[in-house]
């Protein structure tokens, strides 16, 4: 009986000892964690709930030659409150609460008092810390906001917290819009906006954000803060208001002839900047519309346009002198088996080969060519592209349409592909590439790239100047450019008088 008794007690002891021994271990465990690892779990924890987000910089401008604004970033503001701010007592919040309802109701007229007084105590009854009362306030707005009870205690009393977003707005609605551009996330970039991007952007600050309820993140202002730097500031070529005048002569001539679209450029002949550049479409409700930058990405025939070119080969290689005598036969003339016409019935007669241009007969420039290209019409493409016509710009915007003139080599070369492309058919470019021509002959030979950007300044100062560039210093001899230029003032003479 008194072994079974002390076998007993010794079981007892045993007992207690290892709980004393395992609750020695747990005391040990949780001094350890608390002084030795610490530092390390409470990291962790916070590398949970808080962490440093990105600030968005605000966006640089984009001007006009005379540093009037296209496009700017216009601040906005979510308005959130940290209902349980510790000024904000129960006394200070019934207090209150009611004309802060009613100054939000007056200021932004989108819910009645009773509504904003009902959303602010179920609010504080939820104890939210980031509350959402309104998004995308106005500056202006905010400063009214302000000073509305309980907010005017002061940024942390007041418990009202103004998170600034950057809304991007071109000033001038559609003037230039396409070129002027957007950038939209999962969008290709378009135009300036795209091109300067890493101009524009700036770069984007650090700021401690704390996760709340509802995976909502807070910021948390510290010391550690990175502010962010805002981007640099694009100065165009473009002219404000001969863009203004472009925009409304071109939609009101394609209004008088029910045309789908348009572009009207106008450059400056020295320097090549684009003063003025615009496009438009018709849309189903039949108003015109900037929706693709015609001008500079399409590549299409460009028919008569190409006149000039052709006529210019003939002179250049010596076969022709604008007074020579050409007989347009009728109007019609065959090639292999396709008839091609002049648009005025019976053609022209005989005359002049500078008449003929000024006319645009088709017959008379296609017939000339073919007559001294036919036994080697490459010699006629290869001094087209001495021109300049059919190579790309390598503009400072991306998007710039595939220009093309074929080669005899060309699978699709036939009999009758000589005769037409000298009349601007079989062959394409865009409207920037022809006008980037016609300004070579009018600057006296040299061909200048389209500029559409002229500088970067930042805070005011020019960081960076883009200067003309030449592409060309002579597309063809002095002789041949100043009979070019002759014909087509005398062609703007005729013109003049017919209207």
């Amino acid at each position: 009986m008194g072994d079974t008794r002390k076998d007993i007690l010794f079981r007892v002891y045993i007992v207690f000892a290892f709980i004393c021994l395992f609750g020695s271990a747990i005391i040990f465990k949780v001094w350890h964690i608390q002084n030795v690892e610490g530092d390390h779990w409470r990291a962790m924890a916070d590398s949970v709930t808080t962490k440093m987000m990105n600030i968005e910089p605000a966006r640089g401008n984009i001007y006009a030659t005379d540093l009037s604004p296209l496009a700017t970033s216009v601040p906005v503001y979510d308005l959130r409150v940290d209902m349980l701010s510790d000024a904000i007592t129960n006394e200070v919040f019934n207090s209150k609460v009611d004309s802060l309802s009613q100054a939000l109701a007056g200021l932004f007229k989108d819910r009645q008092r009773s509504n904003y007084k009902r959303m602010l105590r179920e609010a504080r009854r939820e104890g939210e810390r980031y509350y959402l009362l309104r998004r995308d306030v106005s500056h202006r707005d905010l400063q009214t906001v302000k000073k509305f009870p309980i907010f005017k205690m002061g940024r942390y009393k007041g418990g009202l917290i103004a998170d600034q977003k950057n809304k991007r707005i071109k000033t001038n609605d559609m003037l230039a819009a396409r070129t002027i551009g957007y950038i939209k996330e999962g969008v290709e970039p378009v135009g300036i906006e795209g091109a300067f991007d890493k101009y524009l952007k700036g770069r984007s600050g650090l700021r401690m954000m704390q996760r709340i309820s509802g995976n909502v993140w807070k910021p948390l202002y510290s010391e550690n803060e990175v502010e962010p730097e805002e981007g640099k500031d694009v100065v165009t070529t473009i002219d404000l208001n001969l863009q203004d005048v472009a925009h409304h002569s071109l939609e009101t001539q394609l209004m008088k002839h029910n045309a789908d679209k348009g572009c009207a450029i106008l450059m400056e002949v020295q320097t090549g900047s684009v003063l003025a550049i615009t496009n438009l479409k018709r849309g189903n409700d039949g108003v015109y519309r900037e929706e693709f930058n015609f001008g500079m990405g399409e590549s299409t025939e460009p028919g008569s346009t190409f006149k000039l070119a052709s006529i210019m080969a003939l002179l250049e290689d010596g076969y022709v002198d604008l007074d020579d005598t050409i007989d347009t036969q009728g109007g019609a003339i065959r090639y292999a088996n396709r008839v091609m016409k002049d648009s005025h019935e019976g053609g022209y007669g005989k005359t002049s080969m500078q008449h003929v241009f000024e006319v645009s007969s088709n017959v008379g420039i296609s017939k000339v060519v073919n007559k001294y290209y036919s036994k080697n019409p490459q010699a006629f493409i290869d001094r087209v592209r001495g021109f300049g016509l059919g190579m790309k710009l390598d503009l400072q915007i991306p998007g710039e349409g595939r220009p093309f003139l074929k080669n005899t080599d060309d699978k699709y070369w036939s009999k009758v592909s000589l005769p037409y492309i000298s009349i601007g058919y079989e062959c394409s470019f865009t409207p920037l590439q022809v006008l980037t021509f016609y300004n070579a002959v009018a600057n006296n030979g040299r061909m200048m790239r389209p500029r559409f950007v002229k500088e970067i300044r930042y805070h005011g100062q020019v960081v960076q100047e883009f200067k003309p560039v030449i592409l060309k210093d002579s597309i063809a001899s002095p002789a041949t450019i100043s009979k070019a230029r002759w014909c087509l003032k005398e062609l703007w003479k005729e013109e003049q008088q017919q209207i």
